[in-house]
C-alpha cells in the first residue's frame, strides 16, 4: 500500500544539492505522495515549482503565524519574508492557484519563537481570517500550534463548525487532555517519524481513533535517527509505531493512513 508524508520541508538549505536523491529515496520506501508545507510568499512560489517539477510532490500553501507577523523564527535555512505578510494578497495568490494545491499550511498560532502577552491578539485574528478562508474554498488546514495548543484549539472550535473542512494537526505537543479534545471535535492528527524518540507522540497514537491518523516527517527536523537529517522515507518509522501500538499488520497501518490521506486531503489517486 502507498505511504504518505503529509508535511515537510524539503525546499531547505540542508537539501540543496539532494532533492533528486531525497525523492528517489521517498519512492523506494513506497511514498506515493509527499506534501510540501509552504510558510510564507517566497516558500509558497518555489512549493509550487517543486509540486510542477515532481510528480510526487504534493502542494500546501501557508502562513507561518511568525512569518505573518513580519517577524524571524529559528531557522533561517528556509525562504525569508521581509515584513508582516499582506494577508488579502496571499489569499488571492492561493485562490488563483486552487486547482495546484492540496491543502493550506502550516498555520496557526505560535508562542514558543514570541511572546503570548505582546502577539496574541494579533495571531489570533490572522488565524481567524485563514480559517474563514480555508472554509470559503473548501481546503484542509494543517495546523502549526507550537506552546499555543490550547489557543489553537480554542479559535479552531469557535470557527470551524460541523467539520465544514478538515482540520490536521501537525506535530502536536499538547497534552492528553488536549489530544482527546481535539480527536473529539473530528481533528485528524499527523504522526512523525521520531515517534520512537517521544513518549508524547506515542500517547497521540493511543488517544487518537484510527481514522484521524496521518504520518508525516516535518523533514529535515525531528529525525527518528539521532544525529541525521529528517527526510520523507522516514514516515516508515511512523508506521512502526502505529502498527505496534494500535495492534495492527505494518500492511494493515499502511492501508489505514493512505486511506485517511485520501479522504482527509480528497486526493484521487492519479
Amino acid at each position: 500500500m502507498p505511504l504518505v508524508d503529509v508535511h515537510c520541508h524539503i525546499n531547505h538549505k540542508l537539501f540543496e544539492g539532494k532533492v533528486e536523491e531525497i525523492i528517489a529515496n521517498a519512492a523506494r520506501a513506497g511514498l506515493k505522495a509527499v506534501v510540501l508545507s509552504g510558510v510564507n510568499p517566497e516558500a509558497n512560489l518555489e512549493v509550487l515549482e517543486y509540486a510542477k517539477k515532481y510528480p510526487l510532490i504534493k502542494a500546501s500553501l501557508g502562513i507561518y503565524p511568525i512569518d505573518a507577523l513580519g517577524l524571524s523564527p529559528d531557522e533561517v535555512g528556509l525562504p525569508h519574508h521581509e515584513g508582516p505578510i499582506n494577508l488579502t494578497e496571499q489569499f488571492a495568490f492561493f485562490e488563483a492557484n486552487l486547482d495546484k494545491i492540496i491543502s493550506i499550511g502550516e498555520v496557526g498560532m505560535d508562542f514558543h519563537w514570541v511572546s503570548k502577552d505582546e502577539t496574541f491578539e494579533k495571531q489570533k485574528e490572522n488565524f481567524q481570517k485563514i480559517i474563514r478562508f480555508c472554509i470559503k474554498v473548501k481546503k484542509p488546514i494543517v495546523i502549526h500550534s507550537r506552546k499555543a495548543e490550547v489557543e489553537c484549539l480554542n479559535v479552531l472550535e469557535e470557527e470551524i463548525k460541523n467539520n465544514e473542512i478538515p482540520v490536521i494537526h501537525h506535530c502536536f505537543g499538547g497534552k492528553k487532555a488536549l489530544i482527546k479534545r481535539g480527536a473529539e471535535l473530528g481533528h485528524n492528527f499527523s504522526v512523525p517519524a521520531n515517534i520512537a524518540r517521544n513518549s508524547g507522540f506515542e500517547s497521540l497514537v493511543k488517544i487518537v481513533p484510527n481514522k484521524q491518523l496521518l504520518t508525516e516527517t516535518d523533514s529535515p527536523w525531528l529525525s527518528p535517527f539521532k544525529g541525521t537529517t529528517n527526510e520523507p522515507a522516514n514516515v516508515t518509522e511512523s508506521i512502526k509505531k502505529i502498527a505496534e501500538i494500535k495492534e495492527l499488520s505494518i500492511k494493515d497501518a499502511e492501508d489505514l493512513v493512505w486511506s485517511n490521506f485520501k479522504r482527509i486531503f480528497n486526493y484521487e489517486e492519479e
